[in-house]
């Protein structure tokens, strides 16, 4: 009987779960991916899952550079890398990574890191000899000897160089015989780098897909060898100002280009755009925003490609002519911006969508001549449309946004910002099931009865911008927090009837990441702890002029908010307590805090010094001289970004009240 026993107290403490495979947790794991907290969760379960869960895991982003070393022998499997959220990674971080990672790692971000140099790149490229992607935009200090220790990298397909302004054709012509596998390079904004690396790069990376080219100090004589390269998809010549008519005209065959953005090149006119579209007969998006070249001589040209689907023309001046031009096209086309566009009216307009009906995505944004006349051929026409921009068209009067829900039930996204749309808008627009992005902005005409309609029938909706609709209050928002628990972006800034219900009832969004409610005069510290409590996601915090909002909303971030990236607390009532409190969040990049009240320079630096993370601080410039220079000098070393704000404040302070002896801090 004892022995019985025994054995039933065994048999109840085996772990069920050890009688699934390993596979089979790996799949469980995988639908958890999307959310960081539940792999945690799932890792403290057992030892077991812990040790599953290490193995499960390839794709690592730390908060911290230091833990580098421990976190990479937990996860030993990881082959992406991502250290966006550590600024200083210096040659130690990286020669850490080079150890670990050696045959496993593919993909590292370094964008926003600084600090290593190209001793650091060269170990790592040496010992991760698969790495295959590389971001390192934004790595102003590197120079032609940092690209040369990327050229090792031999296998390497993905290269992003954005912003690197030091980098030279020298720099740029070794990484193009060293890595003669790239497919993705992007050289955005590498003021350093002219034809001569350029035509390198064409000349010895020939399997080229994308090639981003924007704000280069290129000229025409590197193009005759990007015109060879027989797979490039997509070309971005943005900003390229170097550029002219004089070699588009000359005609070479492009076959495989499908993707081409020419915008801001004001040197090149419709002969050229049009020469050097000619060269690409598989072309299918065309982006050919602020320039003076749209006219119908180059519309009637395009005609003939069968295979567009999407053009961009934002910014340009169009005519009636130009619309209905593209409205005969024999493509049809499934995206179209006409954003800021002068002279689109509703004759053009109309003759276009109705040529055109199997537009999917349609940006009309400040098209201010339009009236209800085009929306109803848009609504009767483009009845598949998904995406529907419409800011500032003030003419279109409240009645034609009934038309939205009868006629286009398949929008996901819609921004009707700064309209006369009104709750009988809002009640058809309920009927959209799929709506993801509601923009309501500066909607003065919409009420609780209309945003109550879309809390019931647009459960999927992750994004909402109220921004100074003043005619709503918490009942709207009960509504919509209710009925959409997947909700991540809410701006309600300036909906001053706003109060702490309305945060109570989107503290039971769990998904939220980014919130404004800067303005909203009558929400306290009450509402924005119950945020802090059920939002664990939040990285994006707006309460600027929020005067009841203090300390104790602070507290509990510092606790519960190891995600929130970037706050604005501006002329609030949080003091240095509240400042020092957010100091305990790792991942804090951005803080901006422009009031004086309640703060001292004591409090702000022991909060700066504090904060680990952080890149960019926006302060009054009343501090910049209260403060002494060492001090910001050693935050800078540490990759701090110090932008000023002279602003005109009620109360009046003493400077001589913040005095400072900064040699005890020391």
């Amino acid at each position: 009987m004892q022995m019985k026993r025994q054995r039933s107290i065994l048999e109840s403490s085996v772990n069920p779960f050890d009688i699934l495979s390993e596979e089979i947790v790996f799949i469980i794991l995988d639908y958890l991916e999307g959310n960081p907290l539940d792999a945690k969760s799932f890792s403290l379960v057992c030892r077991s899952f812990y040790t599953i869960e290490s193995c499960h895991r390839k794709i690592l982003k730390p908060l911290r550079s230091e833990h580098l070393g421990k976190v990479l022998k937990r996860y030993s499997f990881v082959s992406n890398i991502d250290l966006s959220l550590c600024p200083r990674i210096t040659d130690t971080s990286l020669n850490v990574i080079s150890y670990h990672g050696k045959e496993m790692l593919s993909s590292i971000n370094l964008s926003r890191s600084m600090d290593f140099t190209h001793l650091g790149l060269s170990n790592l490229v040496m010992n991760c000899r698969n790495l295959v992607e590389i971001d390192l935009s934004n790595a102003t200090g590197l120079k032609d000897l940092a690209a040369a220790a990327i050229a090792e990298a031999k296998n390497l397909e993905r290269l992003l160089l954005v912003r690197c302004k030091s980098i030279t054709d020298i720099g740029v012509g070794c990484i193009a015989v060293g890595c003669k596998k790239l497919k993705v390079l992007s050289l955005k904004w590498c003021l350093g780098v002219g034809d001569l690396g350029v035509g390198i790069v064409a000349v010895k990376c020939k399997d080229l897909r994308c090639l981003d080219l924007s704000f280069l100090q290129i000229t025409n004589k590197c193009l005759p060898q990007i015109l060879e390269l027989e797979h490039l998809e997509d070309l971005v010549l943005e900003g390229c100002f170097g550029l002219d008519d004089e070699i588009l005209a000359e005609h070479k065959q492009f076959k495989s280009l499908e993707k081409l953005d020419v915008s801001s090149c004001q040197n090149v006119s419709h002969v050229g755009l049009f020469s050097l579209a000619s060269a690409a007969p598989c072309l299918r998006q065309l982006i050919v925003s602020y320039v003076s070249c749209v006219d119908i001589t180059l519309t009637d040209r395009l005609r003939k490609f069968s295979m567009l689907q999407s053009v961009k023309f934002d910014g340009c001046e169009v005519t009636c002519s130009v619309l209905k031009s593209i409205g005969n096209w024999c493509a049809s086309l499934r995206e179209l911006s006409l954003s800021k566009c002068v002279g689109v009216m509703d004759e053009g307009l109309s003759f276009l969508v109705n040529k055109h009906k199997d537009l999917r995505k349609l940006d009309l944004t400040c098209c201010r001549k339009i009236t209800r006349v085009s929306l109803s051929h848009i609504m009767s026409s483009c009845t598949s449309l998904t995406s529907l921009k419409m800011e500032s068209c003030t003419l279109v009067s409240a009645d034609a946004f009934v038309l939205m829900g009868q006629q286009c039930p398949y929008l996901e996204e819609l921004d009707l910002t700064d309209n006369e749309i009104d709750d009988e808008g809002l009640k058809s627009i309920s009927r959209c099931s799929h709506l993801a992005s509601l923009k309501l902005g500066i909607c003065l005409n919409i009420t609780d009865e209309g945003l109550i309609h879309v809390g019931k029938g647009c459960s999927k909706l992750r994004e909402l911008d109220l921004y100074r609709s003043a005619g709503l209050t918490d009942s709207g928002v009960l509504a919509v927090s209710r009925g959409c628990p997947e909700l991540e972006i809410v701006n309600m800034a300036y909906c001053e009837l706003i109060t702490d219900r309305s945060l109570m009832s989107l503290s039971k969004c769990s998904k939220l990441h980014t919130l404004e409610i800067r303005g909203c005069t009558l929400i306290t510290s009450s509402g924005l702890a119950a945020i802090a409590e059920g939002c664990r996601q939040l990285a994006k915090l707006d309460v600027k002029k929020c005067p009841n909002i203090d300390d104790s909303g602070m507290l509990p971030y510092a606790r519960l908010s190891q995600n929130l990236k970037q706050v604005n607390l501006s002329y609030t009532s949080v003091t240095d307590m509240g400042l020092l409190s957010l100091a305990c969040i790792s991942c804090l990049q951005s803080l901006t805090v422009l009031h004086v009240e309640g703060l001292t320079p004591t409090g702000i630096a022991a909060a700066l010094l504090a904060c680990g993370g952080l890149t960019k601080v926006k302060l009054h410039t009343s501090f910049k001289s209260l403060l002494p220079q060492r001090l910001f000098e050693h935050l800078e070393a540490r990759g701090y970004s110090f932008q000023w704000r002279d602003k005109v404040f009620e109360v009046e302070l003493d400077p001589k009240c913040w005095k400072l002896q900064f040699d005890d801090m020391e």
